[in-house]
């Protein structure tokens, strides 16, 4: 197997890599990074902290990783320790001391000078600790203790195995997100809730505080100029006139700054918002679209895996990931649908500031289903129903709990984004159970996105599409029977593969749909899908797409971009040509 890396692998700083502030939503001044250099050790499964340490791992990269500096497979018998030494500056003194982590992957205990301060399950979500109480004076101790079974399990985990073949790819053990502490006041802001509404010309603000009382001011920009100044309560409303709407085409951001004022304590916070609205409705014809601002908008979307060569689940740095981005918009598209994984918030924030509309997908979870159900019953459209949950290996109820208790955990945390305009609790039928109860529950509590409850598969007759998946065999419009009134997707499509040498993760075992020799072939054969079965369906009733996908991802070659993000593999023009008749009549 080839080691590919990508143009940023050799210049990532191992000593603090990933060292941007990290959470764009809720910017304080000060706050230390903890990324870097940490020593590491695989044990036995004990509880035994291990004696000896076996090297040193760069965080933020997962153990499995090239980035990582060390490339081992965690296994489920097998436990991960990381140690470091931490000094706390000047600026901390006085406060509290809070220790966040983005992600690990999936379940960890931490210390901090022997002591327990906490533990965290679920591997794709930020988590914090306060650990004040447990500092002492000069240098102190963190030491994280992970356990992942990846595939052996039936925790949320994505497409991670311990062997990766085709569409399986290599497992995310361990810290794979930004670690970082941040000193607060006692009394101190500690979310804001953040929902614009277009029709009422008004955003409301819900703040949560570590302390009751106290005094709330709040600051809204527009570019440079102040439209609002004032006291403000913990739950309230505040009309923004003369609306500049956000949207792909102009992603036009608010500026909001929060001060908490409380028995000597003071608090600024700053964050922005985007005055934006995705909903359902029908176009001029009654033919029922996805909207954007009240207004029907086609969305043309890549299906997006965000895995890197060098960095696993992890991009080697801020650069790589705007890269993507921008690429794709620079193509035409105007939606990227985030795939069975989440990103750090710094990701969520380019697409919010660059315009780049993101369906979310809920991370899949449970035993592997059955090839019967995973592919051979959906392609001749017959959809079987999910509450038969040991068909769809969700037999045991904690199961189901932790993937619902997941999917909320995943949502409140991702909410503040303007660019989020759709969430996907499943992708073809992995661990799917009462799908459309769940689409459901994810509507009523977040109103203010669209959702596509079982994309791809045995859809169930739930909020918000007809979401249908489609490579190899022709695209056609669903009937009205099963479309029920619901717009029609087509969420996963194309998968269109090309081999390069040298750009490629392994040339023997490389997997495509459908395979083609040159660029010229494959951009010709991009351009025939479109024309013939894509682009007259828009007419019809098609509403969105997302194409296969952004960059190759290990041994599977259909991406735009070749895994290492180093060559375009079909030509660029023929894209924006194709993209430029992607919308509604």
């Amino acid at each position: 197997m080839t080691v590919l890396k990508t143009r940023w692998t050799d210049s990532v700083d191992t000593a603090c890599p990933r060292n941007e502030y990290p959470r764009p939503q809720l910017v304080r001044d000060d706050w230390l990074c903890l990324n870097g250099e940490y020593d590491y050790a695989i044990t036995p499964d004990t509880n035994e902290r291990p004696k000896n340490f076996d090297g040193r791992i760069t965080v933020p990269f997962a153990i499995e990783s090239l980035l990582s500096g060390v490339g081992h497979t965690l296994m489920p018998d097998e436990r991960l320790w990381y140690r470091r030494y931490f000094t706390l500056p000047e600026s901390f003194e006085g406060k509290r001391a809070l220790l966040h982590f983005e992600a690990v992957d999936w379940q960890c205990e931490v210390y901090v000078n022997c002591v327990k301060v906490g533990g965290h399950t679920g591997g794709y979500c930020p988590f914090t600790f306060d650990i004040t109480e447990n500092l002492k004076e000069g240098e102190n101790e963190l030491i994280v203790k992970v356990y992942d079974p990846t595939d052996d399990g039936w925790q949320q985990r994505g497409k991670q195995v311990h062997k990766s073949k085709g569409f399986w790819y290599t497992s995310t053990s361990g810290i794979w997100q930004p670690v970082w502490l941040e000193p607060v006041d006692l009394s101190h802001i500690e979310n804001i809730k953040i929902t614009p509404d277009i029709d009422k010309s008004s955003v409301a603000l819900k703040v949560e505080t570590s302390e009751k009382g106290g005094k709330l001011t709040a600051k809204i920009l527009k570019e440079d100029t102040e439209i609002f100044s004032g006291e403000i309560s913990r739950d309230c409303e505040i009309p923004i006139n003369d609306l500049r709407l956000w949207s792909p085409e102009d992603p036009f951001l608010y500026d909001l700054e929060i001060t908490l004022e409380n028995d000597g304590d003071t608090d600024t916070v700053k964050s922005y918002f985007g005055m934006r609205k995705f909903s359902i409705g029908k176009d001029m014809t009654g033919i029922p679209r996805i909207m954007l601002n009240n207004a029907p908008y086609f969305q043309r979307g890549l299906l997006d895996q965000g895995y890197w060569p060098d960095g696993g689940l992890t991009a080697p740095c801020d650069e790589a990931m705007i890269f993507d981005i921008e690429e794709m918009k620079k193509l035409g598209f105007n939606m990227l649908r985030k795939h069975i994984k989440t990103e750090p918030a710094r990701w969520y924030y380019h697409c919010d500031r660059l315009g780049m509309i993101v369906w979310q997908d809920m991370i899949s979870g449970g035993k592997a289903l059955n090839p019967i159900y995973a592919g051979g019953l959906p392609n001749i459209n017959v959809h079987v129903k999910d509450n038969q949950y040991k068909m769809f290996n969700r037999d045991l109820p904690e199961w189901r709990e932790q993937f619902k208790e997941e999917l909320f955990e995943v949502i409140d945390w991702l909410y503040n984004f303007t660019c989020i305009g759709c969430w996907v609790p499943f992708n073809e039928g992995w661990g799917q159970f009462d799908a459309k109860e769940i689409g459901e529950k994810v509507k009523a509590y977040d109103p203010s996105r669209v959702i596509d409850h079982a994309s791809g598969w045995h859809d169930q007759g739930g909020p918000d599409f007809k979401s249908v998946h489609k490579y190899i065999f022709p695209v056609h419009l669903p009937t009205a029977r099963r479309q029920a009134g619901r717009p029609f997707v087509l969420s996963e499509y194309g998968g269109y593969s090309r081999t390069i040498k040298g750009h490629v993760w392994n040339l023997q075992r490389s997997f495509g749909y459908v395979r083609f020799g040159t660029k010229m072939s494959l951009s010709q054969g991009y351009r025939i899908l479109h024309e013939k079965q894509i682009i007259p369906l828009i007419a019809k009733g098609l509403s969105a797409t997302v194409y296969t996908q952004v960059s190759d991802v290990e041994f599977e070659v259909n991406g735009i971009y070749t895994y290492d993000r180093e060559v375009l593999k079909m030509d660029a023009d023929i894209i924006k040509e194709i993209n430029s008749k992607m919308i509604l009549p």
